[in-house]
């Protein structure tokens, strides 16, 4: 009987390492772009000034600065989650499934690098 590999190898797990980091610093610039545009730094124009259809731009720009905020907000978690996977790969834990202890697809954890759980156990919980 063939042992199953508990765990990624040192290499794997820099290569992880490295994914994670480039996703990170992509995701934080864009959640700076959300709040510039959330803020609404970048508008000194008079836009705000001019009476014409007031109250619906008022209505869209509230909705927009909603929808801002909540893009912020998932931003925010998604950074979070992959502080969380590089804690995983500094302890070597990453990549292995919480649900089922078995590793992770290397595909899957390259597309969704701080995945926590396989395929096998996302189809255990529907």
């Amino acid at each position: 009987m063939v042992e199953e590999k508990m765990r990624y190898s040192d290499a794997d797990l820099a290569e992880f390492k490295e994914i994670i980091l480039q996703k990170m610093e992509k995701a934080k610039a864009d959640l700076d772009l959300i709040k510039s545009a959330y803020m609404n730094d970048l508008n000194n124009g008079t836009d705000d000034t001019s009476p014409t259809f007031k109250a619906f731009e008022e209505g869209s720009e509230t909705m927009s600065k909603e929808a801002n905020s909540q893009l912020a907000i998932r931003q925010e978690k998604f950074i979070r989650d992959l502080k969380n996977a590089l804690f995983r790969v500094e302890n070597k834990t990453y990549g292995v499934c919480k649900v089922t202890g078995k590793l992770i697809g290397k595909e899957r954890l390259k597309i969704v690098p701080h995945a926590t759980m396989s395929i096998e156990a996302k189809n255990l919980q529907r």
